[in-house]
């Protein structure tokens, strides 16, 4: 008797690039929703995770029920990035809240080098797996969210 295993496609189109290995980055998103007096509403969040494609937020106020949102992240690397995004997902538990965010509209110089330090810090996981001696390279776009103890800072310092 054999067992079957189901083969599931890979449905992200963008590789996943985890904030600071670990380590949770503070951004605020704006949603285009107003308090009572008609000012827009900030809302603190933890990033978790980025792609190309969309992030996962932590936030501690459930997400508001608008079709879109402002976002602008201000990360080591990509700068301040003004982006359009809505809500894939939200999972709760005990008053925090897990949100799976798609980007609805962000710029193409943005995908790429979001794509670019994903990329990189792929093949940075990669060399360790393979435990070979020159992990850290000095072309790596993802250098400004690494924290990894394999990170060699003298590569990256201004010459």
């Amino acid at each position: 008797m054999t067992k079957k295993h189901k083969v599931v496609k890979e449905r992200r189109q963008h590789v996943r690039l985890p904030i600071l290995h670990g380590i949770l980055e503070p951004v605020e998103i704006e949603f285009f929703t107003t308090d009572d007096a008609g000012k827009v509403q900030p809302q603190p969040a933890i990033l978790s995770d980025l792609s190309a494609g969309g992030m996962r937020l932590i936030t501690f106020m459930a997400p508001p029920h608008s079709k879109e949102f402002n976002i602008v992240l201000n990360l080591a690397g990509l700068g301040e990035v003004p982006i359009t995004g809505r809500i894939s997902w939200v999972k709760e538990k005990g008053g925090v809240f897990m949100n799976g965010i798609s980007f609805s509209g962000i710029s193409p110089d943005c995908v790429k080098r979001i794509n670019a330090m994903a990329e990189d810090y792929a093949d940075c996981d990669t060399r360790l797996e393979l435990k070979l001696p020159e992990v850290c390279v000095e072309t790596c776009k993802a250098h400004g969210l690494c924290n990894k103890p394999q990170k060699d800072d003298t590569l990256f310092k201004k010459k």
